[in-house]
């Protein structure tokens, strides 16, 4: 009903379009071909006798041979952006490889590509020269013979009536010869992947390094209002203007990747600098208690920076959910693998979990644990333990190539 309702297409709407005058004049250019050719051979310029027709086969080698230079596609391809898709309402934003050919398939595209706009541009040329002149001379006989007016709106008529199609015919042509090969479509494909990842990359970066710094300061700041001491408060100050200070330091290394125009960011923290996450955790007022065995230091460097993250977002969850309880933090360095378990005890007599509950494993810090883990080939888990929480993780060293990759 709705289709019956609707205006009809109004058949002279494409003639106050200037798409249908940019692709015009982007078929006529091809004259500039057909006019070099003229002044290399002159025999062939007389189009009105059947020698002329040789214009449309003379000038195929020059084309073909500029077909094969890879900068060509380029250079129609912008001409084609520009005038068969002069605005980005007629879709033509992102249907042209931005770049040089790089394959003979994309070369025998492109000599396609610059023989068939040749010839209709040929044919658009010749139309828009002999008939104006047509109805010239139509005009000027009108008065010996009454059919001459029709015959010259006739005219008039078949000209736009033969630009306009054959224009879309052209833009059709373009998208098709000149737009992205398969393998610039999947490279495309790819880098977009490459971005998504290291985007996801970066947001675990800032959940888990600046949502650990600011957890830490809104405990200690809490703690230090409640206690009322003024050396505990003095501690507590101490503990945000060094949580704070690492948060800057992670937000700037993290503003740097995303920036192009500065300098390499600074290296991640690792395993090696533990001992400020436990000192944090303590001075948020839970009890920690760690063992440390092996050689930390002497870890691959992709999961001793994992190893770290990880240690950071079980920390932040204990301090978040479970506040000023005893917790048990172990790290293992072994020969092969690294070995993380993270234990807190409830002094509610309730398992506390990452949302605060007893249910779950299902939050974005501990996805993000999980992820980490299974980057490098390794494994995490996360549930009640007991009265509490624990959190283990298992990273094994032959991953690390893969992840450093």
């Amino acid at each position: 009903m709705l289709k019956l309702l609707s205006a009809p297409p109004n058949p002279l709407r494409p003639l106050f379009r200037s798409v249908t005058y940019t692709r015009w004049l982007h078929l006529l250019v091809a004259v500039v071909v057909a006019a070099a050719c003229v002044v290399v051979f002159p025999g062939v310029g007389d189009v009105d006798t059947v020698r002329g027709a040789w214009l449309l086969v003379v000038p195929l080698p020059l084309l073909v041979a500029l077909g094969l230079l890879p900068r060509t596609r380029l250079a129609e391809g912008m001409q084609a952006q520009l005038l068969l898709f002069p605005a980005e309402g007629e879709g033509g934003g992102g249907q042209f490889g931005a770049a040089p050919s790089r394959s003979w398939a994309d070369r025998g595209r492109t000599v396609l590509w610059l023989v068939l706009r040749y010839e209709l541009g040929m044919a658009t040329a010749f139309l828009s020269v002999h008939l104006p002149t047509l109805v010239v001379r139509l005009l000027g006989a009108a008065g010996d013979r009454w059919w001459c007016v029709p015959a010259a709106l006739g005219c008039l008529v078949l000209l736009p009536a033969f630009v306009i199609p054959v224009g879309a015919v052209a833009a059709r042509a373009a998208r098709a010869l000149l737009g992205p090969s398969a393998a610039e479509r999947l490279a495309a494909l790819e880098a977009r992947t490459e971005r998504l990842l290291e985007h996801n990359r970066l947001a675990r970066e800032l959940h888990d390094s600046v949502g650990h710094a600011l957890t830490v300061m809104v405990v200690q700041a809490g703690a230090a209002r409640a206690v009322g001491s003024e050396e505990f408060t003095q501690r507590a100050l101490e503990a945000v203007e060094e949580s704070g200070r690492q948060a800057l330091e992670e937000l700037d290394r993290v503003l740097k990747v995303l920036r192009e125009d500065v300098p390499a960011p600074a290296r991640r923290p690792s395993l090696a600098e533990a001992e400020r996450l436990l000192a944090a955790a303590r001075g948020s007022g839970a009890e920690v208690d760690a063992e440390v065995t092996g050689a930390p230091e002497a870890v691959p460097g992709p999961v001793s920076r994992e190893g770290y993250r990880i240690l950071q977002e079980a920390l932040t969850n204990v301090v978040r959910h479970a506040g000023a309880v005893p917790v048990s933090v172990r790290i293992a360095a072994g020969p092969d693998a690294l070995e993380l378990e993270i234990r807190n005890g409830s002094r509610t007599g309730a398992a506390r979990g990452p949302a605060g509950g007893a249910a779950g494993g299902s939050g974005s810090g501990l996805r993000g644990i999980r992820e980490r883990a299974a980057l490098l080939g390794g494994r995490a888990e996360a549930g009640p333990d007991g009265d509490g929480w624990r959190v283990r993780a298992v990273l094994p060293f032959d991953g690390a190539l893969g992840s450093a990759a």
